[in-house]
């Protein structure tokens, strides 16, 4: 790895588009993120400890614990990055497609993925890649679809912020309040080729379980069926809809509420915020580990 965990730590941003739509969301989580940046400040907020010997301790413990490759945490990094680069080349893609509807730039449309089935795989890929992280970081088969499903019960802090991202940003807001619906159905219908035609697939399809793209599909339908459930009674519980996230992003984005179609591509091109709440997930439970172990 060419960046150290705590130097990711230390510059995560403090502001911007990430973390400013990560903030709109707080109406549906209230309290359960904070934006911890700085790789001390993490330790202390995490622990409960000031005194500098200890903080070095375990700081220099959890290095060591994401250094060592026989752990799955490098693995879990490049998981939350790659995907969110490879969302980023579909918002491009996205955008490009609809600017081809709109302007005399009308061959883009024939050239650029149909945004509707680029929206499901890459949700879909999104929600595999949450699980296979997850994995990774608790030593545990990537293919352990059960110990996640118990797990998202006790998820809080940056993780749940991070699903209810997914669900907004990726489901609610391009989709509508049937996006799960819409999604399953839709995945039921595609084949191994529509996977292998899509960036965001292509960018992490090494690290999902399935022995070619056809298992792999498998597994992504599998574990989107498997989740629907907490993902449905998530957004009802919590109120959100598609007027609610527009809300809270037309604070800092202009013109939002009347260009959908717009907002999606432009936070797959903008909202880092997988690599943002993965890399705040990676310091929280290494540090838990090393206290514990110091």
């Amino acid at each position: 790895m060419s960046k150290k965990i705590y130097e990711l730590v230390d510059k995560l941003p403090k502001g911007g588009i990430t973390v400013m739509a990560l903030k709109s969301l707080d109406k549906f989580v209230p309290g359960q993120w904070e934006n911890l940046v700085g790789f001390d400040q993490t330790i202390k907020a995490v622990t409960g400890e000031t005194d500098p010997a200890m903080v070095q301790a375990i700081g220099e413990r959890a290095i060591t614990l994401f250094n060592d490759k026989g752990e799955g945490y490098q693995r879990a990094l490049w998981l939350y990055q790659s995907v969110d680069s490879a969302s980023g080349m579909l918002g491009t893609a996205a955008l490009a497609n609809r600017l081809g509807q709109d302007t005399f730039l009308g061959f883009l449309k024939n050239i650029t993925p149909k945004p509707e089935k680029a929206q499901t795989i890459d949700l879909s890929v999104k929600l595999v890649t949450e699980i296979v992280a997850f994995c990774h970081i608790n030593g545990i088969p990537g293919d352990s679809l059960g110990d996640f499903l118990k797990s998202l019960g006790d998820y809080s802090g940056e993780s749940i912020m991070r699903m209810a991202a997914l669900v907004s940003f990726d489901g609610v807001i391009p989709l509508g309040a049937e996006f799960s619906t819409k999604v399953l159905s839709s995945i039921k219908g595609m084949g191994p080729s529509d996977l292998d035609n899509n960036r965001t697939f292509k960018g992490v399809k090494d690290a999902i379980p399935g022995d070619n793209s056809k298992g792999k599909l498998a597994f992504m339908t599998e574990s989107f069926e498997s989740s629907k459930g907490w993902m449905d009674k998530f957004v009802a519980d919590k109120g959100i809809t598609q007027g609610g996230v527009v809300d809270g992003l037309s604070r800092f984005i202009e013109g939002s509420q009347s260009k959908l179609d717009y907002l999606g591509a432009f936070l797959d091109i903008s909202a880092k915020y997988y690599e943002h709440t993965g890399v705040q997930t990676l310091a929280r439970r290494l540090i838990e580990r090393s206290y514990a172990e110091l």
